[in-house]
């Protein structure tokens, strides 16, 4: 009797598309038995620890599976994860989404000999509400904290038509919402020549997709909006007002060390200009505390970011010198040093999340109706805050909500289901 598949995704958006589909892959290359994929995340030293610690626990609760690996942290020590006895076959993130991978597994290859970013393979028979859909892949930038270029090798692009293409597999799968996702999302084009960027796979989802599908999209760089990007986001009504800021600091010195295209003052003004444009938009970012030679005023400046973007949903990683980086080699700061100065971050993010919901109160809302991984309701705005649901949905539904309160995570409130025209966003 054939299984369904076991699928432990760590880290990014882009791991959650590929695993998905790395599944479906790999169950037809081997119908019978016991299968776990693990599609695992090399971001920071922490998440290739967690990545490791999920293979023993794959093969200490699934003792006789086939336990596939991919993913960033077997690209860049694909000697260190060979020697774990835990894991059946390792995949390389340039092979994940081969069919023939999965019938005869090698080694991992280079991924900088990739070349191309064609139409990825079909998703399973029943999706997520928010489905994502890889449309680049890779980065050429070279930050000096990142590890990952080395593991998604150069930047490359799907053409427009094969994302249009996957968005529709996508809904007519389940999809209500497709999440647009890569490695480096605003860089998509230049390898595909034609002057293409980023606006054009979202112009092509826009004309193919039925009306009622929405579009969002994952981590961006701030410094290659362009100006059709900034009027398809600030214009257009079924791009979800939500953009997560890949800021990474608030000290310029800091930013010039990381080696980043924008200056603090930068993206306080891109935020501005967003939210003049568009008022209901919520931001998120990424923000990295400790990285070497910052010093206590350096920090403030990340503090004050927070306020001065305007920032809801902030991501706080504590620096990890990932070896083979610039910044691993540059004087680090001590580690309880950068764990103390996270938990700052932390907590100044919590305040900035408690405003953000407060801010929501006494508001009628459209939600989108998801399930968590206990098979629980849970529901989501377009602004991507979390709302708790009190009576059982379908998956995929669009319910108005008229909020009443909060906990400091998520927001709480009262179905209106009679009251469906007269949704706000």
């Amino acid at each position: 009797m054939t299984q369904t598949p076991h699928i432990v995704s760590l880290g990014c958006r882009l791991n959650t598309y590929e695993a998905e589909r790395m599944a479906r892959l790999a169950r037809e290359a081997t119908p019978e038995g016991e299968l776990v994929v693990i599609n695992t995340c090399a971001v920071t030293g922490e998440a290739v620890r967690q990545s490791r610690q999920a293979i023993r626990k794959a093969r200490r609760q699934h003792p006789d599976a086939r336990i596939l690996v991919s993913g960033c942290a077997v690209q860049t020590d694909p000697d260190g994860f060979a020697d774990m006895p835990e894991i059946s076959a390792l995949i390389g993130n340039g092979e994940k989404l081969a069919p023939e991978a999965y019938a005869a597994p090698g080694e991992v290859a280079d991924v900088f000999d990739r070349e191309h970013l064609p139409k990825g393979p079909a998703p399973m028979a029943t999706v997520e509400a928010r489905a994502h859909l890889e449309v680049q892949n890779g980065c050429d930038h070279r930050c000096t904290f990142c590890i990952i270029p080395f593991g998604r090798g150069k930047a490359r692009s799907k053409r427009p038509e094969d994302c249009a293409a996957e968005a529709l597999e996508l809904a007519q799968a389940g999809a209500r919402e497709i999440v647009l996702t890569g490695v480096d999302l605003t860089s998509y084009g230049p390898d595909l020549g034609e002057g293409m960027t980023l606006a054009d796979p979202i112009e092509a989802l826009l004309e193919a997709l039925p009306e009622e599908i929405g579009i969002r999209l994952s981590s961006i760089d701030g410094a290659e909006i362009d100006d059709r990007l900034f009027r398809l986001v600030t214009e257009e009504a079924r791009i979800a007002p939500h953009l997560h800021l890949s800021l990474q600091a608030g000290d310029n010195m800091i930013l010039k060390r990381m080696k980043r295209r924008h200056s603090r003052e930068d993206a306080i003004a891109l935020c501005q200009r967003l939210k003049a444009a568009r008022p209901e938009i919520a931001f998120g970012a990424d923000l990295i505390a400790g990285f070497p030679t910052e010093t206590e005023e350096m920090f403030k400046y990340s503090l004050r970011l927070v306020e001065e973007c305007g920032l809801a949903f902030v991501h706080v990683f504590p620096f990890s010198p990932r070896v083979g980086t610039p910044a691993a080699k540059m004087p680090q700061l001590p580690r309880d040093e950068v764990k103390a100065r996270a938990a700052r971050l932390r907590d100044c993010a919590d305040l900035a999340l408690r405003d953000h919901l407060g801010r929501h109160l006494g508001e009628t809302r459209s939600v989108l109706v998801e399930m968590n991984r206990h098979g629980q309701a849970i529901g989501k705005l377009n602004d991507f805050t979390d709302i708790a649901l009190d009576i059982p949905l379908p998956k995929g539904a669009r319910e108005v909500v008229r909020i009443s309160g909060h906990d400091g995570r998520r927001l709480t409130g009262e179905m209106i289901t009679d009251e469906l025209e007269a949704a706000c966003g």
